[in-house]
């Protein structure tokens, strides 16, 4: 399973980074939100796997924020976090489309075995790539190079190859600069410039272009207008079982 981005919305700072700590000690790439308004923009944003929800939260209610992430983004596995213990508040919670509800307090044990369940039911599991291939050339993911017929060989950096692998392995949908930040550079993108991702993705492109001039071959990343990136016609991913 790959590696989950999870955001963390709690208004309480000790809750919130002992939760994130030991989610991150875990493996997980982990978003903290202070708030409803800042959880909500963080929580509806490209590449979250979960969002783990505080019911009581300052300038927008937890489960205004569910409702209104229910209607933007409908599969968004969410857990409640919260201390209404009541069996009316949690069904109401599980009635506005929760995945889960934990009781404060609970135990790290408790909440990470929870998450791991909602995980297993929501992530998709990585399929076997057999091959990846752009025009004649094969690329070679593990060993970051491109190679081409001709014997040539173009090495990928680090970077360039994690881009390459987050855009096939979303190669259904655009990806954001934003999520390419977080994802590929692991840091977070309020206010943050995403040139950098322009640029890499440029270098990218350039190493995907056939050596010998030709155009015949179908782009291997291509632009989607206002949203980011998407792996274009000229990848093409064999998988296998």
């Amino acid at each position: 399973m790959p590696k989950a981005r999870i955001v963390v919305v709690e208004d309480e700072p000790a809750i919130r980074r002992g939760v994130s700590d030991a989610l991150r000690l875990t493996g997980y790439d982990v978003t903290e939100a202070p708030d409803g308004v800042i959880g909500f923009a963080e929580a509806s944003g490209n590449g979250v796997d979960l969002v783990l929800l505080d019911v009581m939260l300052p300038k927008r209610d937890g489960l205004d924020v569910l409702a209104e992430l229910r209607r933007v983004c409908p599969l968004r596995p969410v857990i409640l976090l919260t201390a209404r213990g009541s069996e009316e508040d949690r069904v109401r919670g599980l009635k506005m489309g929760a995945d889960d509800y934990v009781v404060k307090p609970f135990s790290a044990k408790e909440l990470l075995a929870r998450v791991e369940a909602v995980l297993r039911r929501t992530m998709k599991p990585v399929p076997k790539w057999i091959s990846i291939e752009v025009g004649t050339a094969i690329i070679d993911l593990d060993r970051r190079e491109v190679r081409w017929p001709t014997a040539e060989r173009i090495e990928l950096s680090e970077t360039e190859a994690a881009v390459l692998k987050h855009l096939i392995e979303n190669r259904d949908r655009a990806v954001s600069r934003e999520e390419l930040l977080g994802r590929v550079w692991g840091i977070g993108t309020a206010g943050l410039e995403t040139r950098a991702v322009d640029m890499h993705v440029a270098r990218l492109r350039a190493k995907l272009k056939d050596p010998s001039g030709s155009d015949d071959t179908p782009e291997a990343i291509v632009t989607v207008r206002a949203l980011g990136y998407m792996a274009g016609p000229g990848l093409v991913v064999r998988e296998g079982k």
